[in-house]
């Protein structure tokens, strides 16, 4: 049996952030029960060619899916589970061997947004078996998360949060941002005291990039400029994320997530080392067995359901052996040469070698154990870095 992750997309938000260009936006209650009918739909006509996939993980993400009712999120569990092998989702059970209660064996995230968290949602979400749940946080400070255009206030993500834990959930991510605007290393700090002082089980800080067609872009084209830290601060707030989380415990085991120990994110991991997954739900993408595609971004052709994927494309060697490496390389542990070879019967060093120790010499890359990472200094470059992997 293959290895399978799925995706489900909700599109829907109370409003949109001024960073954001994901694909969402607010909705009429008629509209979010129309876009589930038909999600539910999509998830339900998987069943005959994706059922005996062996599913690895879930994740529900957004958008905001703790926006919809306790009906449409059991409605959506229910189709899952009805559709695919979810038998790790029943709960926690007794180990035979140490006779205490264990935690099921496929990770289900959900992403949640303060301010949508609710008992009953978070009940509706564990009765489908969701187990992990992020939370999107951004900043402890209040004129930052303002500015971001976030609907919460720094304390009404901590009702959240602890509503999370009342909830039962024992794996909590929270997501920060790092260089946004007004925040500076010492701000920064203070959001990193007060996450950490909750000891959530993975925290991740993705850098901001402004977007084109987001408000964040407008106002940096136009007359309102954007009190941003400058490029030194901003690598200062990153190796200040690296070392303070690294002090309590957290590894940072991929460029912008940390974890306590056993809490990395599995269903990101299968991205980063390109595990089969399946996307459902409006603009959402998938990749098996070397096959890429996406779901229509129109909601009125998606509601219609018939053939819905589009920009269907066969991945060639050379595209497999590139994403191999730039994504591969995001990872702490870097890519092994073993594997390279193991996926594409190929030696590493006559396909990459060259290229590797050319970046070795300039500090950017090492080689240990047949393992190649990034070092400090190719982390700070990256974007480039990861580029020189692409094959001519």
């Amino acid at each position: 049996m293959e290895n399978l992750e799925l995706y489900i997309h909700i599109p829907f938000c109370v409003k949109k952030c001024n960073y954001c260009d994901f694909l969402s936006f607010p909705a009429s209650d008629e509209e979010k029960e129309n876009y589930v009918n038909a999600l539910v739909k999509e998830i339900e006509n998987a069943k005959e060619e994706y059922s005996e996939f062996n599913i690895t993980s879930v994740y529900m993400g957004g958008g905001t899916p703790s926006i919809l009712s306790c009906a449409q999120i059991e409605k959506i569990g229910k189709a899952l589970k009805d559709t695919f092998n979810l038998k790790g989702l029943k709960g926690k059970k007794k180990s035979l061997i140490r006779k205490k209660e264990v935690e099921p064996s496929i990770e289900f995230s959900v992403e949640a947004n303060p301010g949508t968290v609710t008992k009953e949602n978070l009940k509706a979400f564990k009765n489908i078996g969701a187990n992990r749940i992020s939370l999107g946080l951004q900043s402890a400070n209040d004129r930052e998360i303002k500015e971001l255009g976030r609907i919460h206030t720094y304390n009404e993500f901590l009702d959240s949060f602890w509503l999370a834990r009342e909830a039962g959930f024992n794996n909590i991510n929270i997501d920060l941002m790092e260089a946004i605007p007004l925040q500076t290393l010492a701000s920064f700090r203070k959001t990193l005291a007060n996450v950490i002082t909750l000891h959530p089980e993975h925290i991740s800080a993705y850098s901001l990039i402004i977007e084109e067609g987001t408000p964040f872009y407008k106002r940096m084209h136009g007359n309102f400029p954007l009190a941003l830290p400058d490029e030194d601060e901003e690598r200062e707030i990153y190796y200040e994320a690296c070392d303070v989380m690294g002090k309590a415990g957290y590894a940072q085991y991929e460029i912008s997530n940390y974890a306590l120990k056993g809490r990395q994110c599995h269903h990101n991991i299968g991205y980063w080392k390109r595990e089969n997954y399946l996307g459902f739900g409006l603009g959402a993408s998938s990749m098996v067995n070397n096959i890429r595609w996406k779901n229509t971004s129109n909601m009125k052709s998606y509601l219609e359901g018939g053939n819905i994927k589009e920009e269907i494309q066969k991945l060639s060697v050379k595209e497999q052996m590139e994403e191999f490496m730039f994504l591969g390389l995001r990872l702490a542990e870097g890519i092994s040469k073993e594997n390279f070879f193991e996926n594409f019967k190929t030696d590493f060093d006559y396909v990459y070698g060259a290229k590797v120790y050319e970046l070795e010499n300039d500090g950017l890359l090492e080689t240990d154990e047949g393992n190649v990472r990034l070092t400090k200094r190719g982390v700070d470059v990256s974007n480039r870095v990861l580029g020189e992997f692409l094959l001519d």
